[in-house]
């Protein structure tokens, strides 16, 4: 033992920890050190972060504000632990997300903490729509991702994904997300005729729930006018609409909500990785104050509080106080994408595709294998990034907010030679 404890390097993991492990076979070397979008392995290489911790560090690693405020509470005892009792760390959280989130753009929600990850906040969503519309159907998309407990998978597209689950997945029914058979095809008139149609063999659900912008299913990004519709057809309905805004909120998109720009007002909202700021697990769901009909306890969770989340998160929102991070990512969403488009045309023969919004896009390349090469070969060169979609067809660029014009360009320039390498060898 002592032998596997002295190893510096990857095969400790390999010899101890499950073969369910993934990110570490995409990445394999062992990290020791981070700061905002820079990752140093114990060989002292260093690495431009486009992962950041698939959305849950939006403000970067060892973010210093929140480190300060966190080493404070901790040396002052804080309370760490409290599962739903009254702390002064969550007072001050759900103080300041009332006055820097809600307030400010108009929005009443009740908040509920149900558990510290993302499939949690999901998995309360359901609950709660089912318990006040009596029904059991939930509606979500095609190529959706809405976590990995079962109520989550049950409402999530990805074959593989739900293949894990071991038992049938039921109550859920998958209708085409926006622009799934092309332009020329209006889904929103597709998902309308499907629940007025008496013989059509679906029953009208308790909710629908969608990602503004389908992270793991390929960054796939619904119209505003798309989702503006949507909330119509539930509205004229009588069904909620539930957005999971786990990976494209806190600002990913560029406002702090994804769908704000969209002017709609979801029903429930369920937030969870950056929520807690510093990598920290935390996740809320925002409810309409009309559908909070929970009694004490029918919903809980051991690690519902989180208190060093809590700290991290309400400094967090401080960045939301004005408008520098939001001009910010949406500065730097622009370089993005401009640089993606001019790729795409340099290298016609990868057939690229570039999608997404503010610090969430991709190119989704039409040779098979291509974006895991690419992805691959990245990691070699020090970039950190991830694929996203069925066939995990898109390389994906998803860095902290906070990384600066420097980086991310150094972080593309990159990317560019790996497209280039690639597209060598297929000529």
């Amino acid at each position: 033992m002592r032998e596997l404890l002295d190893k510096p390097n990857i095969s400790i993991f390999e010899e101890l920890e499950s073969e369910v492990r993934s990110y570490c076979r995409s990445f394999p070397t062992v990290f020791t050190q981070a700061e905002n979008y820079k990752l140093r392995d114990v060989a002292g290489k260093e690495y431009i972060d486009f992962f950041a911790g698939a959305g849950a560090l939006n403000y970067g690693h060892n973010n210093p504000k929140m480190k300060e405020k966190l080493i404070d509470y901790m040396m002052n005892n804080g309370i760490t632990h409290s599962l739903d009792m009254a702390t002064s760390a969550k007072a001050e959280f759900l103080k300041k997300f009332n006055q820097v989130i809600l307030k400010p753009r108009g929005l009443d929600y009740k908040i509920m903490f149900p558990g510290p990850t993302g499939t949690n906040s999901v998995e309360s969503a359901l609950k709660l729509a089912r318990k006040v519309k009596g029904r059991e159907t939930i509606m979500s998309f095609t190529n959706a991702f809405h976590g990995m407990s079962l109520g989550s998978l049950a409402v999530t597209g990805n074959k593989f994904k739900r293949e894990g689950a071991g038992v049938p997945l039921q109550h859920s029914v998958f209708v085409p997300f926006d622009k799934y058979y092309g332009e020329e095809v209006d889904t929103v008139e597709v998902i309308a005729k499907i629940l007025d149609d008496q013989s059509s063999g679906v029953s009208i659900p308790a909710a629908i729930i969608l990602e503004t912008v389908q992270g793991e299913g390929g960054i796939n990004v619904a119209r505003y006018e798309w989702l503006r519709r949507i909330a119509e057809l539930c509205k004229s309905r009588d069904i909620l609409l539930i957005v999971d805004d786990v990976q494209a909120g806190c600002g990913r998109t560029g406002t702090f909500f994804s769908f704000e720009k969209a002017g709609i007002v979801p029903d429930i909202v369920c937030l969870s990785k950056s929520i807690g700021g510093y990598g920290l697990p935390m996740a809320i769901t925002l409810i309409r104050p009309y559908l909070d009909i929970w009694k004490p306890g029918e919903h809980n969770g051991t690690f519902r509080g989180n208190n060093m989340a809590f700290v991290a998160a309400a400094e967090a929102l401080s960045y939301w106080e004005n408008d520098e991070l939001y001009n910010h990512v949406e500065k730097n969403g622009q370089t993005v994408r401009l640089f993606l488009d001019k790729l795409a045309e340099k290298y016609p023969n990868m057939k690229g595709q570039v999608r997404g919004r503010g610090l969430m896009q991709g190119i989704a390349f039409g040779v098979e294998g291509l974006a895991d090469k690419v992805c691959r070969i990245a990691f070699e060169r020090g970039l950190i990034m991830e694929t996203a979609g069925a066939d995990n067809e898109v390389a994906k660029i998803m860095p902290p907010l906070t990384i600066d014009h420097e980086g991310l360009v150094k972080g593309l320039n990159i990317l560019a030679d790996c497209v280039k390498a690639c597209s060598k060898e297929l000529n």
